[in-house]
């Protein structure tokens, strides 16, 4: 005869059960979800229909990419091109420079790269947490410094606070 102590039942009783309960996904950022893929459509660039803005070539596949490496590096999720069961669309609305500070003689001091992305989250598993929203941030620099000369850092930093922002608002179930 076996002779079970209680911790040990007890740790018998919670595999079983969570063996038998519905797969759900769950990871150090606080993620709780029954998905097990997502797919990220193609982020196009509509700025310059915006006062102000332009079109910055190229700034949709990367903004697209870094959306999706965010997601499948920090996540258990798989990366599908079609019927994910988390879908992000959405389309780049702004990119544009804007002066910041001026100096005594009225010239700019230092501008300002804002860059606002329109997004629509859809859980095809559970249509709760579904939302269409608008995710924008900046960079600052130097108005004497070109943009080409800060691009690279500049899309770097709003690249990781948009795509941060929108992880958090579609997956940060904290």
């Amino acid at each position: 005869m076996v002779k079970l102590r209680t911790g040990s039942c007890l740790v018998i009783v919670l595999l079983v059960t969570l063996a038998c309960g519905p797969k759900v996904t769950y990871d150090f950022r606080g993620i709780n979800t029954t998905a097990e893929s997502f797919e990220v459509e193609f982020f196009k660039n509509y700025a310059d229909q915006r006062n102000g803005s332009t079109i910055e070539p190229g700034i949709d596949r990367e903004f697209t990419k870094t959306l999706q490496d965010l997601i499948n590096n920090s996540t258990k999720l798989s990366l599908k091109s079609k019927n994910g069961d988390l879908l992000y669309q959405g389309e780049i609305v702004e990119y544009k420079v804007t002066p910041m500070t001026a100096t005594a003689n009225q010239l700019s001091a230092q501008n300002r790269l804002t860059m606002s992305v329109n997004v629509r989250f859809f859980n095809r598993k559970e249509q709760k947490g579904d939302f269409e929203r608008r995710f924008s941030f900046f960079y600052d620099f130097d108005a004497a410094t070109s943009l080409a000369s800060v691009k690279v850092q500049a899309h770097e930093e709003i690249f990781e606070r948009i795509t941060q922002d929108i992880f958090n608002a579609s997956l940060g179930n904290w």
